[in-house]
C-alpha cells in the first residue's frame, strides 16, 4: 500500500533533482530518490546533501520500465526529472534522447498508472515553445522542435497530457525556463562564464551572444515543482516557472564580471555555436497561470542568484574544466 507521504524524484542526484530532494524532505515528505545505476554506487549532488541520511536511494536507469516501476511502488506521488537535457549532444545522438526523454517518460507514466498513483509531475521546458513568437510566452504558446532535445520534450508532454486523457493520470507538467545556481553542469552558460572568469580568463568563449533567456534560481524552481504538485486545479495542465525578465548572454557575461570585480572580452567560438535554424533567440515567460494556481513568485532576483551561484563556484571550482567546451 503507498504511503501518502513518499515520492519519487528520478533525476535526484542532478542539479535541480537534488535541490528538489532537500526541498521534499525539507517538507516532510518521505523521499525515494531514483539515480542512474552505475558501478561505483556513486549518487551524484547527493553525495554531498546533508539530508543523505534522511532519505532512500534507488538506482537503476530510467530507460528500463522494470527499474522504474520497482522503485515507484510505494510511493503515492513521483516528480520525474531524469533525462538528457544537452542540447549540443542532442545532435550528435538524437536517438539517446529519444530513449531516455520519451521512453524514459512513458515508463514513468506507465507505471504510475499500474500503481495508481495519487500525483506525477512531469519536467518539460522552456525549449518546447522554440523562439519567442510573442512574449511573454504563455502556455498557449506553439510548441516547434529546434533541437532533438526540444523535440523529445515535446513528445514527452504531449505522451503524458494523452495519459490524463485517456486514462485519467494526475499529471501535471513543470516547464522551468532557464534554471541556474549551485551544482549546475558546465554544459549551462551561467556555470560556464563563471567557470572562466574564476580561472583567470580575460577573454571569454562563448557560442551566440544575442539570444535573450529568462533565467530562474534552482531554489526558487525547486519550489515551483512542490507547489504545482499541490494545486488541484492543475491536473492535466502545464504551467511556466520563469521570472518574466529576460537578458542578452552578452550582457549576462558581462553582469558576472562585473559582480566578481574583473573586465573581460567576449569571443564566439565556432563549436559553440547553434546553426540558424536550431538557435532559439529569444525566451521570456508569463508565469500568471502559475501565480493564479498557487501563488508562486520568483523571490530570487538574477543578481541575488548569480551572487549565490558565484559563491558556491568559488568554493567547488576543481569540478569544473573552465578551459574545455563541455558538450
Amino acid at each position: 500500500m503507498a504511503d501518502k507521504k513518499k515520492v519519487l524524484i528520478t533525476g535526484a542526484g542532478g542539479f535541480i533533482g537534488s535541490h528538489l530532494v532537500e526541498l521534499c524532505v525539507s517538507r516532510g515528505m518521505k523521499v525515494k530518490a531514483f539515480v542512474r545505476y552505475n558501478s561505483r554506487n556513486h549518487w551524484g549532488w547527493l553525495e554531498q546533501s546533508p539530508c543523505l541520511k534522511d532519505i532512500e536511494v534507488v538506482a537503476g536507469d530510467i530507460r528500463d520500465y522494470d527499474s522504474v516501476f520497482y522503485a515507484m511502488k510505494g510511493c503515492a506521488s513521483v516528480f520525474h526529472l531524469a533525462a538528457l537535457i544537452g542540447i549540443p549532444y542532442s545532435y550528435v545522438s538524437p536517438q539517446a534522447y529519444i530513449k531516455t526523454n520519451v521512453d524514459g517518460t512513458y515508463n514513468i507514466l506507465q507505471a504510475a498508472k499500474e500503481l495508481a498513483l495519487k500525483n506525477v509531475v512531469v519536467t518539460s521546458t522552456s525549449e518546447t515553445y522554440g523562439t519567442a513568437q510573442y512574449v511573454p510566452i504563455d502556455e498557449k504558446h506553439p510548441a516547434v522542435g529546434q533541437s532533438p532535445y526540444s523535440a523529445s520534450k515535446i513528445a514527452a508532454d504531449q505522451l503524458a497530457i494523452s495519459y490524463y486523457r485517456s486514462f485519467g493520470l494526475p499529471v501535471r507538467i513543470v516547464r522551468p525556463f532557464n534554471t541556474y545556481g549551485p551544482r549546475q553542469s558546465a554544459r549551462a552558460v551561467i556555470p560556464t562564464i563563471i567557470s572562466q572568469v574564476l580561472s583567470g580568463a580575460r577573454e571569454l568563449k562563448l557560442g551566440n551572444t544575442a539570444p535573450t533567456r529568462d533565467f530562474t534560481f534552482v531554489k526558487d524552481t525547486a519550489l515551483g515543482f512542490v507547489e504545482v504538485s499541490l494545486a488541484k486545479s492543475l491536473v492535466g495542465e502545464a504551467v511556466n516557472l520563469g521570472t518574466g525578465t529576460e537578458i542578452s548572454v552578452n550582457d549576462l557575461a558581462l553582469k558576472i564580471a562585473g559582480l566578481l570585480g574583473k573586465k573581460v572580452k567576449i569571443a564566439s567560438e565556432a563549436q559553440r555555436l547553434r546553426g540558424v535554424k536550431t538557435e532559439v533567440e529569444r525566451l521570456c515567460s508569463d508565469h500568471t497561470k502559475v501565480t493564479a494556481h498557487t501563488g508562486w513568485v520568483p523571490r530570487y532576483d538574477l543578481d541575488k542568484g548569480l551572487k549565490e551561484s558565484i559563491l558556491w563556484m568559488q568554493k567547488n571550482l576543481q569540478c569544473y574544466k573552465a578551459d574545455l567546451y563541455n558538450v
